[in-house]
């Protein structure tokens, strides 16, 4: 949405992914979603006397599988830093995250509007750090404040964009695409609701044709991609009608209010040297191996991307390959539907009539009543001319409902077409002797009129008919 008095927006975006590992960045415990409070966390994460940090093996090459797929730099040495900072759920009074040497430089992502236009997004960084634990306030009598440090210690990829972006709209396919990513990198699972990926950005504005940035604010801890792009508005229009009353906006930290729809104050934004970083004496820097980058670069799955064009070149449209490319479960599904089949007719079933169907139960893909192996078995029916395309679309909706296979579904109520050429004769020349009028209509040239024939003999054959050979028997009996 454009601002007014002639200004854009310069957008960063930091998201804080959580990587997908069994345990904690620097401890064994476990990174389990819903366990009752404090019981995952031990004395590494309490921060008890003695207790020093492990590195999670795993943890790092998730991060070297995130900075090959976006094409960066994976620095040879990195080094984790002790960034200084009190809060009543962060029990050693720092966190252990990375400075100027992290993991990843650099790297792209390629972004796609709506209208279908789209641009590449620089990468600054990605460094790895551990999470804070939760503060529960305003629970039970005397409106006590509780913390939970379950999440204290847990593994997160902070991945800090280039301020390249400059609509809400841009800043929602950005995090939409680098949610896909992960997840087809299985490395995060992209779940917003549940914490595992929280967006704060960075939001300034200036008038068009500026270079120079002027004061940017944060707005922390975003939790949905409708938030997301929503605080950015609110936040650019705030910023716009300060420095246009002759104000100047203050630098820093807000937190954004869905119910009012606006942002608010939450404290005055830090700058590194507040931290006071230095290297963390109890972690040696992490050195990376030519050997170790390639094996992690061995694992990489197909990227959307590349997915994306693969299933262009097949035929595929447009719409269908971005949708199927959008999203790792419903690439998994295809990949199963389309094996061995014709791509163009799984995809269509698949996101047209399956997405079609799920979309109205309210179901997502993952719990479909119809598997990829169910459904490939009504698409082979329909291909090996046993079913026609309507009896098809009968099927599959008695296979939503009862959770039946196609197969036993057309035994069960005899749906199978009729392909015998002598029934199709005799109801085909019952059609032609029925409708002496349509006949001398299409011998004098009205096409359009044929399709009353079919329909004839598709009633007389209770819609099992044969389309294909119905279609030429009737051409050769009206010459």
């Amino acid at each position: 949405m454009a601002l007014p008095h002639g200004y854009e927006m310069v957008i960063g975006l930091e998201v804080h992914a959580q990587v997908t590992t069994a345990s904690k960045l620097f401890s064994g415990s476990a990174t389990t979603f819903g366990a009752e409070p404090n019981v995952q966390a031990n004395e590494v994460d309490l921060a008890m006397p003695g207790m020093l940090p492990v590195l999670n093996a795993g943890a790092v090459d998730a991060g070297i599988m995130l900075g090959l797929a976006i094409g960066a730099e994976i620095n040879r040495a990195s080094v984790f830093a002790r960034k200084n900072y009190f809060y009543p759920d962060l029990p050693k009074g720092y966190q252990i995250s990375q400075y100027d040497q992290p993991i990843v430089l650099g790297g792209k992502l390629a972004i796609e509007l709506a209208d279908g236009s789209g641009r590449d997004i620089g990468v600054t960084r990605m460094h790895l750090e551990e999470d804070a634990g939760k503060s529960i306030h305003d629970m039970g009598a005397g409106n006590v404040s509780y913390v939970d440090l379950n999440r204290a210690g847990v593994p997160l990829m902070e991945i800090v964009s280039e301020p390249e972006l400059r609509t809400p709209e841009e800043a929602g396919a950005y995090v939409k695409k680098l949610r896909t990513l992960l997840r087809f990198l299985g490395i995060c699972d992209g779940d917003m609701e549940k914490g595992n990926l929280r967006c704060d950005a960075n939001v300034s504005v200036r008038k068009m044709g500026e270079t120079k940035l002027r004061t940017r604010c944060e707005i922390k801890n975003l939790n949905s991609v409708r938030h997301v792009m929503a605080a950015i508005q609110h936040e650019a229009e705030r910023h716009v009608a300060v420095w246009e009353s002759g104000g100047e906006v203050g630098q820093e930290t807000r937190l954004w209010d869905p119910d009012l729809n606006e942002t608010r104050t939450l404290r005055s934004k830090e700058d590194a040297h507040d931290y006071r970083y230095f290297p963390c004496p109890d972690l040696l820097p992490v050195q990376l191996t030519e050997a170790r980058i390639e094996a992690v670069r061995g694992t990489l799955p197909e990227l959307p991307d590349a997915l994306r064009a693969r299933l262009l070149a097949s035929g595929l449209g447009a719409h269908e390959a971005g949708l199927i490319a959008s999203d790792k479960d419903y690439a998994a599904y295809f990949a199963e539907l389309a094996k061995g089949r014709d791509a163009k007719i799984a995809a269509n079933w698949m996101t047209v009539e399956l997405f079609g169907a799920l979309n109205k139960l309210g179901v997502e893909l993952e719990k479909s009543p119809i598997s990829a192996a169910a459904l490939g078995e009504l698409l082979d029916l329909l291909a090996s001319g046993k079913i026609s395309g309507k009896i098809a679309k009968q099927v599959f909706a008695t296979m939503l409902e009862s959770g039946k296979g196609a197969a036993a579904i057309v035994a069960e109520q005899g749906l199978a077409q009729v392909s015998d050429e002598g029934a199709l004769r005799a109801a085909c020349a019952k059609a032609v002797a029925a409708n002496p009028d349509a006949v001398a209509k299409f011998k004098a040239g009205n096409e359009r009129i044929f399709g009353s024939f079919v329909g004839f003999v598709m009633k007389e054959t209770k819609g099992q008919g044969n389309p294909e050979l119905i279609n030429s028997i009737l051409r050769e009996m009206l010459g």
